[in-house]
């Protein structure tokens, strides 16, 4: 499926690859054309190392939705991890020790261990921020038809797909902690706390709630007809290489992806000068292997992006690359 047919037709369009492969400007040139023919589209920046307001070449407040000025139907947003570390506090804040009402026995024993598990976090912020954006459009009504994700660097995204295995299975632990706690411990908290108000305990129904969120954010990610995985890519041997890793993830995780963008190619010009033209060689080659191997043999659509002249900034430049992205 070609990449136009996915701007206009998917709920979520997520770009990833190698650091400085140009991730953020195809993202951000496909969000561009999106928006430009019709689509109310959010390209959201989950990279710790923002570059999207540099790509656009305008200052987006940190966690805050910013419309594109010159833009119609697009709006840009950065997510901050200082700033949206809030969104995570509390969500561990199962202390059977406190609730029970029990103080200074986290020390003992069985109790000290219940205290640790109950404490523990899931690993990997920045992506578990980035996740909570997904979940938050997953599960809130917004305005956008069209949800453009710029990735971090491969490593950081492997992880951040492998996160709802991991979170649904950290809350799963929580949850029977939780019950285990209560069965054992109610009668107990009852004697401490006679005659006093009760308070209402939803602890287990927010963990609940939020690991069917999760399962829910996961169909999402690997329903063909709501997400599609966009890899960009450098005709390099090591991007080769990583790409192929990248790919391999995808398929573990059965996220859809059908295109693969080729960027930074030497134009076919007698301009060239010899080391120019030494470096295009080279870039062929890699070129004609990146059609064998994901081409041929794994059906994908590959896009190729010439080397443009000056830097990818502005809504100018970024649709002169938006046009050799959809033609």
């Amino acid at each position: 499926m070609e990449l136009r047919e996915i701007l206009l037709n998917r709920k979520m369009v997520m770009f990833g690859g190698k650091g400085g492969v140009g991730k953020t400007s195809c993202a951000t040139s496909s969000a561009i054309w999106a928006a430009e023919h019709g689509r109310k589209t959010l390209i959201i920046s989950t990279d710790p190392a923002h570059s999207l307001g540099d790509s656009l070449d305008i200052e987006l407040p940190p966690g805050d939705p910013t419309p594109i000025e010159g833009v119609e139907n697009l709006t840009a947003l950065e997510i901050n991890p200082k700033a949206n570390m809030s969104e995570f506090e509390g969500m561990t804040n199962i202390n059977p020790i406190e609730e029970m009402g029990l103080p200074g026995m986290g020390d003992m024993g069985m109790f000290g261990d219940l205290q640790e598990l109950s404490t523990m976090n899931p690993p990997g912020i920045d992506e578990a921020l980035a996740f909570a954006k997904v979940l938050e459009f997953i599960e809130t009504d917004h305005e956008y038809e069209l949800i453009i994700f710029d990735t971090a660097p491969t490593g950081h995204t492997l992880r951040f797909l492998g996160l709802p295995e991991t979170l649904s299975g950290w809350i799963g632990k929580l949850l029977k902690l939780r019950l285990k706690v209560g069965k054992i411990f109610g009668s107990i908290k009852t004697f401490f706390t006679r005659g006093e108000e009760k308070e209402d305990d939803n602890s287990l129904e927010l963990l609940e709630k939020l690991n069917e969120s999760i399962k829910r954010a996961r169909e999402d990610l690997t329903n063909p007809n709501v997400n599609s995985f966009v890899i960009v890519m450098i005709p390099e041997e090591m991007a080769i290489a990583e790409t192929g890793r990248l790919n391999n993830q995808l398929v573990k995780y059965q996220i859809p992806s059908s295109n693969i963008i080729v960027n930074q190619l030497f134009p076919d010009t007698q301009e060239l000068c010899d080391f120019c033209q030494s470096r295009r060689s080279m870039q062929q080659k890699h070129l004609e292997r990146v059609k064998k191997i994901f081409g041929e043999n794994m059906n994908k659509n590959i896009i190729e992006v010439p080397l443009f002249k000056e830097e990818i900034r502005g809504n100018s430049m970024l649709k002169k690359m938006a046009e050799q992205l959809i033609n």
